[in-house]
């Protein structure tokens, strides 16, 4: 049977009727989805999906809560920055910054002392350290010294080299107070300051410099001013005043109404203290005494510090430090208060002479050191019951006594030998002035031999117009002399003098050597440079 060959139009029209060759249009997978949605299965998963996502949710934001909740906790448990909890900025990567060198040993410093004011600290190392102490002062009073408490009130030059000195020689407890901060021109006299330290609080300047000789040292730091109605909490026991009663207190302030308010608040409260007087100016240490603030003589500082102190009903019972150098031609002075100075006001705050700062004081690194030292030995031997003797300037008052009974010996019998009467008779010299003549004018020696032992003051010169008595007051008389009349010799040549110069006929000129005559000249011009500090 023949095959039918097939139209090829036909064919063509049943390949495009092919369901599979059918395009899919949008309406028919828009009801392909309709169909899905509307059945069971379908609503079950959309709901389980939209539960998850909501549970998600919540499970996140309560990690969020209680994240935000831990992270204010931990910032509030960080304590404030200060000496014991310091931060560090971050680096790049978000890592802590290495520590320089110099900041590492202090760290270690700091941790080694920290150690070691809670007992874990070898005593033999402490032993070793301070054996030569321990030699010196005998067993017995070096347990007392270690168990010492000292407060020091003002840690310039003075009080710095003071601490440091009882810090290195035992004292165990050491409450520093002072407001001030380390600058750069106190560099010149501080005992343990660097360049890193300016513009830090002395007090803990102090301390933390200490801490790297002595860690063993307790210590209690007040950055802040001495004032009076302070002086029971700043002055108290140990430890908020539940430990030791301080030993002592030393008063190295430059402020003179804060140095008298400290000394009077010590005096009165039975406080033992030694305060330091003036090291501005001065340089020569051969001149440094330690002595009652009633007989020291010849310091500006002590001598209005004294006044002070007198007008609040304390006239002696405070020992003090103190110089008997004068200011003299070529020597170092206070500087001048500029201009502008004067209008903020209170410019004599702090000055011992009218129109000067305290402040503005030319000072030569040395001194305060050694006023600091001289302090500090004193307060160490007071401690430990070390024999020692701390006299008013030379320890001379004798002698000064005797000189000036000689004296008004002397002008008794010119005035006889004048013919008249001595009776009652005074002189305008006391035993201060006795001292400021002998020590200060004529350095201790006679100026004819130069010899420093059996002195004696006597005019120079006869009066032209003789030996008179002043008696313009009714009921007193006395001899009509200034202290720049007095020069100062052995009695034997004071008894020479009287009788060849004042009661003969021989001017000073003729008797002495030209030599001698050219000395006293010298000292009388330096007298009157010197009166103008008295």
């Amino acid at each position: 049977m023949s095959e039918r060959k097939e139209c090829p139009r036909a064919a063509s029209r049943r390949i495009q009727t092919h369901p599979s060759h059918q395009s899919r249009n949008p309406d028919n997978m828009s009801s392909w989805f309709e169909r899905q949605l509307s059945s069971h299965q379908a609503q079950l998963a959309a709901t389980a999906l939209v539960s998850g996502i909501a549970v998600a949710g919540l499970i996140y934001g309560g990690q969020t809560i209680r994240r935000k909740v831990a992270t204010d906790q931990l910032k509030a448990s960080i304590p404030p920055l200060n000496e014991e909890h310091q931060a560090q900025r971050l680096t790049d990567f978000g890592g802590a910054a290495p520590l320089p060198s110099a900041a590492r040993e202090e760290e270690r410093v700091a941790v080694l002392a920290h150690r070691a004011q809670q007992g874990d600290y070898d005593d033999a190392l402490v032993d070793e350290q301070l054996t030569r102490t321990a030699a010196f002062l005998t067993p017995p009073r070096f347990r007392q010294l270690r168990s010492s408490f000292v407060i020091v009130v003002g840690l310039g030059g003075v009080g710095s080299h003071c601490t440091s000195a009882l810090a290195r020689s035992g004292v165990s407890h050491i409450r520093l107070i002072d407001f001030d901060q380390v600058t750069l021109s106190s560099l010149n006299r501080h005992a343990v300051a660097t360049l890193a330290d300016v513009g830090t609080p002395k007090v803990q300047c102090v301390r933390k410099r200490l801490e790297a000789v002595v860690p063993w040292v307790h210590w209690e730091c007040l950055n802040e001013v001495w004032r009076e109605d302070k002086g029971k909490r700043l002055l108290a026991n140990w430890d908020n005043g539940r430990g030791k009663e301080p030993d002592y207190v030393v008063d190295a302030i430059d402020n003179i109404d804060s140095k008298v308010e400290l000394l009077k608040y010590c005096y009165q409260h039975g406080i033992k203290v030694v305060s330091s007087m003036g090291a501005g100016c001065k340089s020569d240490p051969t001149r440094i005494f330690v002595g009652d603030i009633s007989a020291s003589i010849e310091d500006p500082l002590s001598r209005t510090t004294r006044r002070k102190l007198k007008l609040l009903g304390v006239s002696e019972g405070v020992p003090v430090v103190y110089s008997t150098e004068k200011p003299g031609p070529g020597k170092a002075q206070l500087l001048p208060l500029p201009e502008e100075e004067f209008l903020k006001g209170k410019v004599d705050e702090l000055s011992v002479l009218p129109d000067f700062r305290a402040r503005i004081l030319p000072v030569l690194g040395t001194m305060p050191a050694i006023f600091g030292y001289t302090v500090a030995n004193l307060v160490i031997l007071e401690i430990t019951g070390y024999p020692h003797e701390s006299g008013s300037g030379k320890g001379r008052e004798k002698m000064y006594d005797s000189i000036l009974s000689g004296l008004q010996g002397l002008e008794e019998r010119l005035v006889r030998e004048a013919g008249q009467d001595p009776l009652g008779l005074k002189i305008p010299v006391n035993k201060d002035d006795v001292g400021y003549i002998v020590e200060e004018v004529f350095r201790g020696k006679s100026v004819v031999s130069g010899l420093p032992t059996r002195l004696a003051l006597t005019r120079w010169r006869k009066p032209k117009d003789g030996y008179k008595v002043d008696q313009r007051w009714d009921g007193q008389k006395f001899s009509n002399f200034q202290l720049q009349d007095l020069v100062c010799m052995t009695k034997e040549e004071a008894v020479r003098h009287e009788r060849e110069v004042l009661k003969g006929e021989k001017p000073p000129e003729v008797f002495y050597d030209v030599e001698v005559v050219q000395l006293v000249d010298r000292r009388r011009q330096e007298e009157q440079q010197y009166r103008r500090y008295r």
